[in-house]
Order: C-alpha cells, then sequence, then structure tokens
C-alpha cells in the first residue's frame, strides 16, 4: 500500500518517498514549520555610499535594511522596513537612504544619524526601482504592479503625478545630463499569439517630467538599466525567448536566448540587441547592470548560472560602428556574436541579483541572494577576492535548496532557462507556449501562475499532474528540460519550495484591507447567483461560484467551458484558482482573451463558461470588479509568514 501510494504520488515506481517528505517538509502546521525553518536574509539589491565606507543592502526576506561598514567588511546595523524591500537610494549629502517596500505601496525614509525610519512615503502599487532627479527635489518610484511611475516632490513628501510606463516596470536609470530617465518594462505588451513581441522602455524626460515609449521587438524581462559614464549608450538586460516554436527545440539550443540591449543616445539612435550566450553555454536571468566609473567595462549578473559577464564597452561601440544596420539585426540571434564583447565570466554565489560599484570602481559587490552573502570582486583583476556574510543561517533547509534548483538552470539542456525564466517572481512572464502536442504546433499553453498553489492540486491545464513530485519530475524533463530528471532528493527539495516556499503579494491595488466597494460587493452578488435577470434558474454546474468557491476560488475539477481552440486535442481543463487574479493576464488556457471581460465578451457567447450574458455592461464591470479584489486568504487574518524552508536532507550537503 505504500508503495502505491509513493508511486501514485511522483509518477514513477523507484522514488523511495519517506513520509516525512511531504508530511514534514510541506507541513502547514505552525509549531512544525516553526521548528524546520529558518529565517535567511536573502539580499537583493544594493547600493555604496558616496564616501566608499558603507554598504546599504536590501534583505528581502526579513525585511530589513543591513548596513554593512566596509572598512571591517562586516554587518553593523539592521534596520525594519516595509514589507518586501526592493530598492535603495542614497543622497548626495549622505543623510538619508530610501527603500522601497514592494508589498507595502511606500518607501521608507531612514535617517542615518539615528538609524531609524523617519518618514513613509506613499507610492503607486508595488514600488520596486527608485532614482532621484537630478537636482534632488524629485523622486521617481517605479510601481512595478501599477505600471507606473510617482513622482513626489520631496520637501512636500507629496506624489505630484503617475506616469505610465510598460508593463511590470521594476529598473530605472537618470542619464548623466539628468535631462532623461529610463524605465525597463519586463512584460511584453499582450498580443494574440504569433503577433510579434514587443516590450516597452519608457524615456521620462527630466524637464518636462513627461513620459514616451521605446518599443523593444522580440525581447521581454529588461529588469535593469545603466547609462555609460558619457551618456551615449544605455544598457539594458533582456531575454529573447522563443516561444512561439514547439518547446522540444530545448534540445537543438536556442529556445531561450539572454542578452543586452544598447540604446544610442544620438538623434535617431539606434537600438541593438546582442546575446551574452555562447553556441554551447548559456547565461540566463540576467539581472542586474552596472558600468564602470571609467566607462571601460559593464558587469551583468547572470542569476540563473551563478556568473558575472564583464563586457568591454569599447568593443561595443566598435561593433556599433563597423556593423551594417542589417547584420546588426541578425547579430540579435548569433550566440557567437559575446566572443567579441565579454571578455571574462565570473563565477560567484547562489542566484547573484544586484550589483553595485565602489565610488572609485575598484571594487564590485555582488549580492548573492541564495547564499546570504556579498561577494567581492577586484574589477582590475577581474578576480574574487572575498566575500561579506550577512549572518543567515548555516544550514540549508530543504525548501531553501528548492529554491536554489528554481532558480537555477543548470538542470536544462545547455543551461537555457531556470524555472524561474518562464516564472519570474515565482508567478508567470505572461507569455503562450508551444508545448508541442502529439501533432507538432498544438497545445498552444498560457503560463500559470506559480503563487500558493500547494493546495490547488491537480496541476497543468489538462491537469494530468496530481502532485508537484509529477509535475516537476519525470515529465518535467521529458518535456520541458530535455535532460535528466531530479535527483530524489532534489525533487523533494523543489516540491517543498513550490508547496509551502511561495506565498502571493497583498493584493493593495483593488483590496487593499480586505473591505469591498460597493461595486465589488455587487459583483460578488453576481458570482454568487443562481438567478439570472429574468428570474430563470442557472443550473448549479454553470454558476460562477460553483465551480471557483473561496478560499482558492477553485473547487479543484476538470470542466468543459467551451474555450476549446483549433490547436488544442479535445480535453477538459483543470479549473484554475483566481486570487490576485488581476494580475495574470491574458486569460484562459491559451491566453486568446486579452481581458477579464473578453472571457465572456468574445469567447463566452454561448454561456457555458458561466452564465453572464444577460448581464448589462455595468452589471459585468462590477462581476470583474469583484474577481479584481480576490486575494490570498492568509491576508484576512494577519500577515503572511515568509516560508523559509525544512530541514535539509543529509545528502544535500
Amino acid at each position: 500500500m505504500y508503495r502505491e501510494h509513493g508511486n501514485e504520488k511522483t509518477g514513477v515506481t523507484d522514488h523511495p518517498l519517506l513520509c516525512t517528505s511531504c508530511h514534514i517538509s510541506i507541513s502547514k502546521n505552525k509549531l512544525i514549520t516553526k521548528f524546520i525553518n529558518a529565517d535567511y536574509y536573502s539580499p537583493f539589491n544594493m547600493i555604496a555610499a558616496p564616501d566608499g565606507k558603507t554598504l546599504y543592502v536590501i534583505a528581502q526576506d526579513t525585511d530589513e535594511l543591513i548596513i554593512i561598514d566596509l572598512d571591517q567588511n562586516k554587518v553593523v546595523d539592521k534596520i525594519s522596513v516595509g514589507q518586501h524591500p526592493h530598492s535603495v537610494i542614497i543622497d548626495k549629502s549622505q543623510r538619508f537612504v530610501y527603500v522601497s517596500n514592494q508589498w507595502s505601496d511606500n518607501v521608507s525614509k531612514i535617517d542615518l544619524s539615528s538609524s531609524a525610519v523617519v518618514d513613509t512615503l506613499q507610492t503607486g502599487n508595488g514600488p520596486s526601482g527608485l532614482s532621484f532627479s537630478a537636482d534632488e527635489k524629485f523622486m521617481y518610484v517605479v510601481n512595478t504592479f501599477g505600471s507606473d511611475v510617482s513622482v513626489i516632490e520631496l520637501a512636500t513628501k507629496k506624489e505630484l503625478k503617475r506616469l505610465r510606463t510598460g508593463n511590470d516596470p521594476t529598473g530605472i536609470a537618470l542619464s548623466p545630463d539628468g535631462e532623461q530617465i529610463y524605465v525597463t518594462g519586463r512584460r511584453a505588451n499582450i498580443a494574440p499569439y504569433n503577433e510579434p513581441l514587443v516590450t516597452e522602455l519608457t524615456v521620462i524626460d527630466g524637464i518636462s517630467q513627461r513620459a514616451s515609449k521605446k518599443n523593444v521587438e522580440s525581447a521581454y524581462l529588461m529588469e535593469n538599466v545603466a547609462f555609460t559614464p558619457e551618456g551615449d549608450l544605455a544598457l539594458v538586460t533582456l531575454i529573447r525567448p522563443k516561444n512561439q516554436i514547439p518547446a522540444i527545440q530545448v534540445e537543438h539550443g536556442w529556445m531561450m536566448t539572454h542578452g543586452i540591449g544598447i540604446i544610442e543616445q544620438k538623434e535617431g539612435g539606434r537600438m541593438v540587441q546582442l546575446l551574452l550566450d555562447e553556441p554551447n553555454a548559456y547565461y540566463p536571468d540576467p539581472f542586474d547592470i552596472v558600468i564602470s566609473p571609467n566607462g571601460k567595462n559593464a558587469f551583468v549578473s547572470s542569476s540563473g548560472v551563478d556568473q558575472i559577464s564583464v563586457i568591454s564597452i569599447d568593443s561595443i561601440r566598435q561593433l556599433l560602428k563597423e556593423t551594417s544596420p542589417k547584420t546588426l539585426k541578425q547579430y540579435a540571434n548569433d550566440l557567437s556574436i559575446s566572443s567579441r564583447f565579454v571578455i571574462k565570466r565570473i563565477s560567484t554565489g547562489a542566484n547573484p541579483k544586484g550589483l553595485t560599484l565602489s565610488p572609485d570602481g575598484k571594487t564590485l559587490f555582488v549580492a548573492e541572494q541564495l547564499e546570504d552573502r556579498i561577494g567581492i570582486i577586484n574589477t582590475e583583476s577581474l578576480k574574487v577576492t572575498g566575500s561579506i556574510d550577512l549572518g543567515g543561517p548555516n544550514r540549508i533547509t530543504v525548501a531553501r535548496q528548492g529554491r536554489r534548483l528554481f532558480s537555477n538552470a543548470g538542470h536544462t539542456f545547455q543551461n537555457q532557462y531556470s524555472c524561474y525564466t518562464c516564472h519570474p517572481d515565482t508567478h508567470e512572464d505572461g507569455l503562450i507556449y508551444n508545448m508541442a502536442g502529439k501533432d507538432m504546433g498544438r497545445n498552444i499553453t498560457n503560463t500559470q501562475s506559480l503563487r500558493e498553489i500547494g493546495d490547488t492540486a491537480p496541476f497543468k491545464w489538462n491537469g494530468k499532474n496530481q502532485t508537484v513530485y509529477k509535475q516537476d519530475g519525470i515529465r518535467f524533463s521529458t518535456v520541458l528540460t530535455r535532460t535528466e530528471q531530479f535527483s530524489f532528493n532534489d525533487l523533494d527539495a523543489i516540491t517543498a519550495y513550490i508547496m509551502r516556499g511561495i506565498k502571493q503579494p497583498p493584493n493593495l491595488m483593488h483590496n487593499p484591507d480586505g473591505q469591498l466597494t460597493e461595486s465589488q460587493l455587487r459583483g460578488k452578488i453576481l458570482f454568487e447567483r443562481s438567478v439570472d435577470n429574468f428570474g430563470l434558474t442557472i443550473i448549479e454546474s454553470n454558476r460562477c461560484v460553483t465551480c471557483h468557491p473561496a478560499p482558492f476560488y477553485s473547487n479543484f475539477l476538470m470542466a468543459d467551458v467551451s474555450t476549446l481552440s483549433d490547436t488544442d486535442d479535445p480535453i477538459l481543463f483543470d479549473t484554475p484558482h483566481l486570487n490576485n487574479i488581476f494580475a495574470s493576464a491574458p486569460f484562459l488556457h491559451d491566453g486568446k482573451a486579452q481581458t477579464l471581460e473578453e472571457i465572456w465578451t468574445v469567447y463566452g457567447e454561448d454561456d457555458k463558461h458561466g452564465h453572464v450574458n444577460d448581464m448589462s455592461k455595468t452589471e459585468l464591470n462590477d462581476l470583474v470588479d469583484y474577481l479584481n479584489s480576490l486575494r490570498s486568504p492568509v491576508y484576512d487574518d494577519k500577515k503572511p509568514e515568509v516560508h523559509q524552508g525544512s530541514i535539509v536532507n543529509k545528502n544535500l550537503n
């Protein structure tokens, strides 16, 4: 009986599944999780003080700003800030630092003389990247979840305006002359499958504070941006996905490619994309980019392979000068072009994220997020010279190991991509993929979020994977990585992380305090109704609430909602959970609905996906407003606990 149970859970006959794998590592018991968890810091972004004496580090998992004395390479202070902090900047006087709190919708102002938060500035939804204006009269705050930028007047602490940006922005940089602010977008514009991929880079005029857009074609997940000191170039990290070709292309290489975009800062300046990858080695998930004060080198953190790529800026300039526009366009897909400008690869600890340079440019600091330390690299010798331990736990818990595996591309053929690549921030990337069903080119699939899916089995749109063990075990390696499957210990670890280690952000945009608006309350009535506007009874199977009951808004059953496409095999679909559904456009299994409204106005006219066609436009607006309010049940009673994992298997050490 035990063996049959293990086989059913894992999908294989030889996994030595232990009771502890499921009933300890992914337990919801508070006493057990408190005992087996560990509190990691997970450094994310950071900045060095202008005098070079201090380093300010975002500790994302403990909601703190860590202060490091660089003379001693030692942590000297920790300051509590808001929830899930993202970025930090320091003013020229070195008196104040500001920290964006992505899950609190505000910025903490910290007085360094007292090491205390002295003010809180309200922002838009999901603040991330920060920048001052050239005169430091204004602060620009990138709001990731709201896809806009808050312009805050620092003297009055008032938000003056919000400027629209591309989708899901994070990075921001001020040009050396102070006349332009670049803001990176991560999610591509929503478009039908087979349409060209376009992501927007936002340019804010530093004088007029007006925004314009630059289209970046065939690329997305632009995390960060930096200007050369001369101001002639801006460099941005990016990924070039091949989501419209069958996923089995990964075994031939060239499924996901990773690189940088170069924007010439002149009239008619070009946007050129160059790959960091090599023919047989990929450098996935480029995150941060910084440029040395002398303008000679740029440094890019490739989080998916624990590497820093060192780029010669002069080689980039020479390449731009001597190459025709046609050839430059071809270089965007050339896996050998990196040999022209990448001068060194430097290994780091697990999951390098934010980078910052010392004021003299001689030292590069690397936030090794899943190592709980700061790496130190000499930029003249291009060698690692040491590290700064943040003082986190020495043991690696099961789920911490799972998070490392999730964030690393080592299990994919040629390191082409990690789980994080398609699930940034443990969510989804908004793209539609060709998953190559039995007749090549079939089964177009919308990426699903991984946030709080532990209690929402089965998995995949077709519901074929009853457990995460199956999802990330043999079927994962067969379809997506084209390599050997995870070892049993690693599969235990990544399952533990996905089942219990991933949380939803609070829905502060549509439901900040759990109180529904009048429109949302009307929408809730429509969502739960049993009689339509003509007084006719709606059959139970076609009521919204039947298939989508609280708290996850799914009954975890298969259904036919009449949304099959010509590319689909005849199947039923797993009922997805709806918490934070507002952040998951496009919608339906193949992403053909660009908005929630389109689910019914374009693809639900037969009333088989809920009974809605008797509704007025106002009523449909109320229903959508209610759907946008749905949020994780963990926020209904308290602030969520950040799950840090469980005791590691001995074989993981």
